[in-house]
């Protein structure tokens, strides 16, 4: 049985899931920014914004240190408070709907698709009220969410588009790039994404002066001279003008980031290698694979996962879990649904059947390995793992 089987036998070390390819370029970027004495927000974040808005092809970019952070002031800026409702998709990281909570918003779930595994627009259509002010979509995994259906929905019902790119670095969707639909992108930098600083983030906004709040905000609520008061120009005093957060990205984060960015046409065509092994080694296993990208669509690669059927594969997806770790192979679980969670059932009430999509892909759902660190022979070893698992 494979709850038995040997581990692999060629595998010393422990594969680690999402592993970040980190080369020369960043290492001396960091050192750099070391020797220079300018570890905080500086000349690196500026020019990592820059770069990050040209690549996305929109006017402004505000670098911070998370992708909840950047979710949370978008909500902020949006002008969502207390009694304003928000809907967004059960499956997804719990920072989507906690960034939503911290502003003192009601977090409403629709439930997704079942083949995308994206929010289906005609839940969310299903979910609106007089109370309802913005649609949170999640990009999932880098596969794009129906954005036409979306947008003419936010426009119809005169709602706010904050989309969640936190996967979705490289993705488009008709040719525009994820994040350039709604009012506000946002985007995460964590070390298992496709553009790493460490920790970090990105908020991506059309208007001058909604990039000029959200920055403002990300640092204590201080004026724009607060962000260069310790430049070579003369000393520049600041005033406090809103209460604000400690948001803000370190120029040793940006360093990283640069050379990230500059390489990140390279990794995603190393994954889309990968991902085309991964389909062609498990397309007669028993086991559900992602759907093919829709025509006209950018996927940007950030999840392999496979659907575990218990009844269909012969062993539970915990199991399986388990057993890819005894043969050395890190693995992920993206997402367990988020009425799962005990919290949001105590605070809000939810319940996983009443999403049933969500509920079943969360209690099913794999994701392999697919950083561009990886060799040839750790995806030889990640597919020969998976079909011992599953045959054995």
């Amino acid at each position: 049985m494979a709850m038995t089987a040997s581990p692999i036998r060629s595998r010393e070390n422990f594969l680690v899931f999402g592993a970040p390819l980190i080369e020369d370029a960043e290492i001396r970027e960091v050192v750099a920014s070391m020797e220079s004495g300018w570890l905080g927000t500086g000349p690196k974040v500026a020019r990592f914004e820059r770069d990050f808005a040209a690549y996305k092809n929109v006017p402004h970019a505000v670098a911070v240190n998370s992708c909840t952070a950047a979710l949370h002031l978008s909500i902020l800026a949006a002008g969502i408070g207390p009694g304003d409702e928000v809907i967004t998709t059960p499956l997804t990281f719990c920072a989507t709907v906690n960034a939503v909570l911290h502003a003192g918003a009601t977090p409403v779930l629709a439930d997704v698709d079942p083949v995308t595994m994206n929010i289906d627009p005609k839940r969310v259509a299903e979910r609106v009220t007089p109370r309802t002010r913005a649609i949170l979509p999640v990009h999932f995994a880098g596969r794009p969410c129906d954005m036409d259906a979306l947008c003419e929905l936010a426009t119809v019902r005169d709602l706010t588009l904050i989309e969640d790119c936190a996967h979705a670095i490289e993705t488009e969707y008709r040719g525009r790039k994820a994040g350039a639909f709604g009012a506000f992108g946002c985007f995460s930098f964590y070390v298992t994404k496709n553009v790493v600083t460490g920790e970090g983030g990105m908020v991506v906004t059309k208007a001058e002066d909604t990039a000029a709040r959200i920055k403002m905000l990300a640092l204590h609520g201080m004026s724009k001279d607060a962000w260069n008061r310790f430049g070579d120009e003369g000393y520049k005093h600041y005033q406090v003008v809103e209460c604000g957060f400690k948001y803000n990205m370190m120029d040793l984060q940006a360093a990283i980031g640069i050379h990230q960015l500059e390489r990140v046409e390279r990794c995603l065509a190393r994954r889309e290698q990968i991902w085309r092994l991964y389909d062609e080694a498990f397309a007669n296993l028993p086991v559900e694979l992602p759907a093919p990208s829709a025509p006209d669509t950018r996927h940007g690669r950030h999840l392999y996962t496979l659907l575990i059927d218990g009844a269909r594969a012969g062993l539970s997806r915990d199991a399986f879990l388990n057993a890819m770790n005894r043969h050395k192979i890190g693995v992920g679980v993206h997402y367990l649904s988020l009425p799962e969670h005990p919290y949001y059932q105590r605070a809000l009430g939810w319940d996983p059947e009443v999403y049933p999509n969500a509920m079943r892909i969360g209690r099913q759902t794999v994701s392999l390995p697919l950083s561009a660190k990886l060799t040839d022979g750790d995806v030889d070893d990640v597919i020969e793992a998976v079909e011992r698992v599953l045959t054995e």
